[in-house]
């Protein structure tokens, strides 16, 4: 549910557009507000999760999750909306801080890889399903749909959590209850946002307007207090110790790169399914499939790949071809051929199939045996980042361009359409481009080096 979520409401940003009469850059943030919550509080609820048991905190985000859907879909201007999203977008993080560890925790260790392997199937499933699904109920029951879907479906998820669930095996430890670094979670979470806000905003207010200066000023310091916070703190967020690793950092920083790519392409092709194709929008959804169906098809089998041949030769040629998809979009025109479409969005999810798996691999096992828990936060965080700034990104480029003929995406013709989709393009491609350099000239990390903690992160 959390996935298909993430990725459900790509389809009906467009209509949320038209309902409420504002720009793309403004409806942006009810997918950021969700992404940005999970980044901002994944580690936090992780951690809040060991001191109050797992079972607890995963019903609660149940819970949270279907009040938040359900004023989502109630939702009369979007304010609240954004607002709502938030709120969901917290039960949300309760259940991804907590999924993996419920499973690893209720198998036996020699089948762990395989529960594992399922539950991110799921998890695979969700988002290749969500445009699809908010394609289809969007059109034949509009927006509101897609967040009132959930609710019956969380019920039964609610309940199932309570009945089957084991309860948790606390460990009391002293100090546990003092030792999150709730500052340093604060000074993160104004950092992001102030960032975001600024490289959203930033088209329609002038990028050296007070606001949009201020916001990234207010990033930076904060950003900064952040640093300091973490290496005076007993138990911090980030241990930034862990950077002096080359793969970490590296491998870190390509995940999120290459997520900007996958996301800043995924959220930005409905547009152009349904104005400048002028597909419906039930269309659009399942038009936008084969990206997240070639990640989910290739990617069970890219740990083996890696098995054999290391992590750099999967890294490099999964980002190549993503970054070689992204690339074709680039030549996209108003009578494009939908197979070519397809085909291009297979590729790059296909590409990021390749590129997962390995990457995360070689952060994992270049990360020391007791640093394990520290990594594997910082490469969810990492992900998610790279998320929510490939939505800010592409939506910036694109209204940038656009406004330079002096037009709004809302009424400019198809040829400047056209031509804002293309820069567009061009400006995700960078990322991936990066993540291919980065790729190449880092170190190689044998899967066989891995430690047991590790290998669970195919998935």
């Amino acid at each position: 549910m959390a996935a298909l979520d993430g990725s459900i409401i790509t389809v009906a940003l467009p209509t949320i557009d038209h309902e409420f009469n504002v720009n793309i850059s403004e409806s942006a943030w009810v997918a950021l507000a969700y992404l940005l919550t999970l980044t901002a509080l994944l580690a936090m609820f992780g951690r809040l999760a060991d001191i109050v048991g797992r079972r607890p905190l995963y019903t609660i985000g149940f819970t949270i999750f279907i009040i938040g859907s359900a004023l989502c879909g109630a939702s009369p201007n979007l304010a609240l909306l954004i607002g709502f999203r938030v709120l969901q977008g917290i039960g949300a993080t309760m259940l991804q801080a907590n999924s993996v560890a419920i499973v690893t925790a209720a198998v036996p260790e020699k089948v762990r890889g395989k529960a594992i392997g399922i539950q991110g199937s799921a998890l695979a499933v969700g988002l290749s399903l969500g445009p699809a699904i908010g394609g289809i109920l969007i059109g034949i029951f509009g927006w509101r749909s897609i967040f009132y879907v959930n609710v019956p479906v969380g019920i039964i998820g609610t309940l199932l959590a309570f009945m089957i669930l084991p309860r948790d095996l606390i460990q009391k430890k002293s100090g546990v209850t003092t030792s999150f670094d709730f500052v340093g979670a604060f000074l993160l979470a104004v950092s992001l946002i102030a960032f975001l806000l600024g490289l959203n905003q930033g088209n329609d207010d002038g990028w050296t307007s007070p606001l949009i200066i201020g916001c990234f000023l207010i990033a930076a310091v904060f950003a900064t207090l952040f640093v300091f916070q973490e290496k005076r703190h007993q138990s911090p967020l980030i241990d930034f110790t862990l950077f002096t690793i080359e793969q970490l950092t590296w491998g870190n920083i390509t995940g999120s790169l290459s997520y900007g790519v996958m996301y800043g392409v995924l959220y930005i092709v409905p547009y152009f399914f349904e104005n400048v194709l002028h597909k419906p929008t039930s269309s659009s959804g399942i038009l936008t499939t084969p990206l997240p169906i070639g990640m989910m098809l290739i990617a069970p089998v890219a740990g083996k790949i890696a098995d054999k041949l290391g992590s750099k030769i999967p890294t490099v040629a999964g980002m190549t071809i993503a970054t070689v998809g992204t690339l074709s979009l680039v030549f996209v025109h108003a009578v494009t051929n939908l197979i070519y479409m397809i085909i291009a969005l297979f590729f790059i999810g296909l590409g990021m199939g390749i590129f997962t798996p390995p990457n995360n691999s070689s952060v994992m096992g270049s990360t020391p045996r007791d640093q394990l828990g520290v990594s594997s936060g910082m490469l969810n965080m990492s992900r998610s980042l790279g998320q929510s700034i490939g939505i800010a990104y592409a939506f910036a480029i694109f209204q940038g361009v656009i406004m330079t003929y002096h037009f709004t995406p809302e009424n400019a013709p198809v040829g400047s359409l056209i031509i804002g989709f293309r820069w567009t393009f061009i400006g995700v491609s960078v990322f991936g481009i990066a993540a291919v350099l980065i790729s190449l000239f880092r170190g190689n990390v044998q899967r066989h080096d891995l430690p047991d903690e590790a290998k669970i992160i195919d998935v």
